[in-house]
């Protein structure tokens, strides 16, 4: 028996990489159609595409059904269907209270961002407070890394799925930034590593990475979820995550209960890759009938077929930043990239200094500070992927700048920071 369009419910989640749908019954709140595709950087086109199946499928949704999306992209494309907005960490922890009420702990990954949810018990009282933490501001610990590098190591995505992290020979890769993880790859590919172990090593690090920074110094509590992409489809992700928790849980005396293997309380439920589209319906369920009704696809294919571009230009306006003459001169002056002229030191002349590094992911920086703290040269280049490369050709140019007339560079000291830090710290003493 069909089910009438105002009795379905569907939920959206258009993440960086991805775009999740889901339909569901209102009544039931059963899945009645799901679908999960790579969106390759088209958001609104892989949303239309989801929306003329399921008009297929289920008939005459326009001013009937409700439509509610989440995620990093739903924010561009809710409007022009009329649907509602939900915040993804809610309606990830929807999801999760309502399906799996014994959870203690979340851990997703997606495309570019990662989160841990922990639920932890209120001692005034029987409720749980939910301690969510994300990383939504670099590339580290995420899918995009495992993307990027699987690509360049030319793994297929059945080599990917096959590979063995049990059993498997683990090396040190950097996993707080994608840019050291990719150097660190690059750089034991070249000593001849296999790829299984590239990738476990992969794993291992996001691994790490996501256990000593987004649980903030809590601990992860049973039962854990893993959620998202990366943790539903490849198994070796899984065993990195089913290694390593339990290993904290011993340390720090964690109470797991009558339960013999730990590894037992970390999977991947059912619907894991849907569960902040789901949990964007169990919101809307809660909503009134008139929230969030579908108004159909016209003004998304408007968009995406002329009115991204349109919307830009009406946006436009002639008046410049701001005005010729005077007030343009007063913005260049206050505004001006400062270009300072160090003085020359002479022939012989042995200039004592203190080295600063900054070795960022994109490009690294050093400057030399005399004795009273003055600055008496610096040096800027952009990446080109190994850090001490690219801090010895910084390095030379700090000295060339000190030493052109005959000077002699004395260093007297170094200090690093940035992403390299720890590196450049063990490299150049």
């Amino acid at each position: 028996m069909a089910i009438s369009s105002n009795n379905l419910i569907i939920g959206l989640d258009v993440g960086s990489t991805t775009v999740k749908a889901v339909v569901m019954d209102k009544k039931t709140q059963e899945v009645l159609w799901k679908d999960y595709q790579r969106h390759e950087t088209k958001q609104p086109e892989k949303c239309l595409e989801f929306f003329g199946i399921i008009e297929k499928e289920f008939p005459n949704l326009k001013d009937q059904t409700q439509v509610f999306m989440t995620g990093s992209g739903a924010g561009t494309v809710a409007p022009l269907i009329n649907a509602k907005f939900v915040q993804e960490v809610n309606a990830v922890s929807l999801s999760v209270e309502r399906f799996y009420p014994e959870t203690g702990s979340v851990i997703e990954l997606g495309g570019q961002d990662a989160k841990i949810i922990i639920w932890q018990e209120d001692p005034n009282s029987d409720d749980k407070r939910k301690l969510p933490t994300m990383n939504d501001k670099c590339a580290g610990g995420t899918g995009a890394v495992i993307d990027k590098i699987g690509s360049k190591l030319q793994i297929s995505t059945e080599e990917l799925l096959a590979v063995n992290y049990k059993g498997t020979k683990l090396h040190p890769v950097a996993g707080k930034c994608g840019v050291f993880a990719e150097t660190d790859i690059n750089g034991l590919q070249k000593q001849g590593v296999q790829s299984n172990e590239l990738i476990a090593s992969l794993f291992e690090a996001i691994v790490q990475q996501n256990l000593s920074v987004l649980t903030r110094g809590n601990t992860l509590l049973p039962q854990v979820l893993l959620l998202g992409g990366p943790n539903t489809f490849i198994p070796a992700m899984q065993d990195a995550w089913k290694h390593n928790i339990p290993k904290i849980w011993e340390e720090r005396g964690t109470d797991l209960g009558d339960c013999e293997n730990p590894e037992d309380l970390i999977f991947v439920p059912e619907n894991a890759e849907y569960f902040a589209a789901i949990g964007a319906v169990l919101y809307g369920l809660e909503e009134p009938e008139g929230v969030g009704v579908f108004s159909g696809i016209e003004n998304l294919d408007k968009y995406i077929n002329g009115g991204r571009v349109s919307g830009l230009a009406e946006g436009s306006s002639d008046t410049g930043l701001v005005n010729e003459g005077e007030e343009l001169n007063d913005f260049k002056t206050e505004y001006a990239v400062s270009n300072p002229e160090y003085s020359n030191f002479k022939k012989g002349q042995v200039v004592k200094a203190w080295l600063g590094i900054d070795g960022g992911s994109t490009s690294t920086k050093g400057v030399l500070v005399d004795k009273d703290k003055n600055l008496i040269a610096e040096a800027y280049g952009l990446s080109k992927g190994n850090p001490i490369p690219d801090t010895i050709e910084m390095l030379k140019n700090l000295q060339e700048n000190v030493e052109k007339d005959g000077a002699i560079l004395d260093i007297q000291g170094v200090g690093t920071t940035g992403y390299a830090k720890d590196m450049l710290k063990e490299t150049f003493g």
